[in-house]
């Protein structure tokens, strides 16, 4: 495999036909991927990857709110070795907003739940191919609430939280695992939160995803705000999250 880790692998990229996920989808491409399973909740929401790129890009079929669609895709896409979960949504609500129970049920169905879904119906195809690679975009909202998108933050905190056990369950069949702490990026997603202003284009954090991959590094922090949050959290990160504390507490 080629020393950035994505020659020839076999992808799949939830949420792929824009933002972040349509940014991976081609930097994926550019570094060598040898086929990319477009995950979209609408076929002709691929058709231009596909008029772009031709055979390489294959769309599938998947909400990840709907668990037929993921099991499906998981039967019809048995050769993947690089997961990104990407899809999510977020609202822009406090605790006190009237749909704020509402909002949060939502966005951990997609942005949790979804993550689950996920992992329980690829798990097995990744370590029938060799183990290869679970990718999660959380935020730097897992790491920090922000009081406008609380609902948003307590998803990603759980979605976070998740991807932590993921790191140690799948290392067992030999899966590396990513989580991605993006700050304001310039999406669909981003702009509608009104942060555009001081949003960095989406390449920063596929690009960040690649370079993580020539690392043994278990988060990535792609942008300004991103690496200013994994600065002072990387002792922390080092010391707790990615250390073995029942082992440590057994000596």
């Amino acid at each position: 495999m080629h020393s950035d880790g994505v020659q020839g692998v076999v992808a799949l990229v939830t949420g792929a036909n824009r933002g972040i996920g349509l940014s991976i989808v081609e930097t994926l491409l550019q570094h060598g991927a040898g086929k990319v399973y477009t995950a979209v909740r609408a076929l002709d929401k691929a058709t231009a990857l596909v008029e772009k790129y031709g055979n390489k890009i294959v769309p599938v079929l998947i909400d990840v709110t709907e668990p037929e669609t993921i099991s499906a895709a998981a039967r019809q896409c048995q050769d993947v070795n690089f997961l990104v979960n990407n899809a999510g949504v977020l609202s822009s609500l406090t605790p006190f907003s009237d749909r704020a129970i509402e909002s949060l049920q939502y966005e951990l169905d997609v942005n949790v739940f979804g993550l689950i879904r996920m992992a329980r119906a690829f798990s097995p195809v990744l370590k029938s191919n060799g183990g290869g690679v679970f990718i999660q975009l959380n935020s730097v909202a897992s790491l920090k609430s922000f009081p406008e998108f609380t609902t948003y933050s307590a998803s990603k905190a759980a979605a976070y939280s998740i991807t932590q056990s993921l790191r140690e369950i799948l290392a067992e069949q030999g899966t590396r695992v990513l989580s991605v702490h993006p700050g304001p990026i310039d999406t669909d997603m981003g702009n509608e939160a009104g942060l555009s202003e001081i949003a960095e284009p989406a390449e920063v954090v596929s690009d960040a995803i690649i370079d993580a991959l020539k690392s043994e590094d278990f988060h990535v922090f792609p942008d300004t705000l991103a690496r200013k949050v994994g600065i002072v959290y990387q002792t922390f990160a080092r010391d707790i999250i990615e250390a073995d504390l029942m082992e440590q507490n057994a000596h």
